[in-house]
């Protein structure tokens, strides 16, 4: 009997910076994940896609939400705030994915339920590593519920 191919990871990523959200898709390239990466610029379009609204009424339910903290319309506190909030999309795993270190914003994403705090590496190497590790956990060692 052969084993079912592994099922594509639904990653949505909120990221307001092109080199950013290029530097993530080569990373994931690298890193060989069998992924569907979707990203949107800002919290007001987060949100429409995690509701599925308007031209998002098809987009997948994500398996992780990748948040930039600082965010154009609508910052990452606010989006994080509202999964969190939501009893359809409490469930999905939301890492922050910044470039701040402030203690400040640490500790603000973790009382919003943030259930992963991650500060942006410098330079491609450190981002290939993050990649790996952040889907090595989220994939491979972590139970996810059936609903996420």
């Amino acid at each position: 009997m052969t084993p079912d191919p592994p099922r594509r990871v639904e990653i949505l990523m909120v990221e307001d910076s092109p080199s950013d959200v290029l530097i993530t898709r080569e990373a994931i390239d690298q890193v060989q994940l069998s992924n569907n990466l979707h990203v949107v610029e800002d919290g007001v379009e987060a949100m429409a896609f995690l509701r599925k609204e308007q031209k998002y009424a098809a987009a997948p339910r994500p398996d992780l939400v990748l948040l930039d903290w600082n965010l154009p319309r609508k910052n990452g506190r606010e989006v994080l705030s509202e999964i969190k909030s939501d009893e359809r999309l409490r469930l999905i795993p939301v890492v922050v994915l910044t470039s701040s270190k402030a203690e400040v914003d640490v500790l603000r994403a973790y009382g919003l339920h943030a259930n992963c705090y991650v500060t942006k590496p410098i330079g491609f190497p450190g981002f290939v590593e993050m990649v790996k590790s952040i889907s090595h956990f989220w994939f491979k060692v972590a139970t996810l519920p059936a609903t996420a």
